[in-house]
């Protein structure tokens, strides 16, 4: 994993380099922006990034940094959206204010990866799209 350019940025993130790192994940700087890409073993431990991000630059406010992330192997069962009627947005990260990479539709079932925390689990849509999803609106099918 080569890093060139901004090492303010390196080293504000170092935790979260230095863990991507070990598992092979790329990290390339883009002139003011960190980028952080490639495919980790566990929904544990895409979660676990995500939360070093958090806390090195609570609520993603800098936009310094790129987490593109995705986990190798699906971990958990299946579950269903229950929202009321409109579909289910699914974001890039754990938060409201994370990009819309995809929707599910009510009484869809989908893929459980990981249960980020209480109230935003990682989840795979039936095209392959990944991301976190509010956790009220998901419940696991037996």
């Amino acid at each position: 994993c080569k890093i060139i350019g901004n090492m303010a940025l390196v080293d504000k993130y170092k935790e979260l380099v230095d863990l991507a790192k070990q598992y092979g994940v790329t990290v390339s700087d883009e002139g003011n922006v960190l980028r952080v890409n490639g495919e980790v073993p566990s929904g544990a431990l895409k979660d676990k990034m995500w939360e070093i991000y958090d806390r090195i630059d609570p609520n993603f406010k800098s936009n310094d940094l790129v987490l593109n992330v995705n986990v190798k192997a699906i971990e958990g069962g299946k579950v269903k959206v229950i929202t009321r009627e409109s579909n289910l947005n699914i974001r890039k990260g754990p938060g409201t204010d994370q990009p819309i990479v995809g929707k599910a539709a009510h009484g869809d079932i989908i893929t459980l990866i990981s249960k980020a925390n209480d109230q935003w689990w990682l989840v795979r849509d039936n095209d392959g799209e990944e991301g976190y999803c509010y956790s009220q609106y998901l419940e696991p099918v037996q």
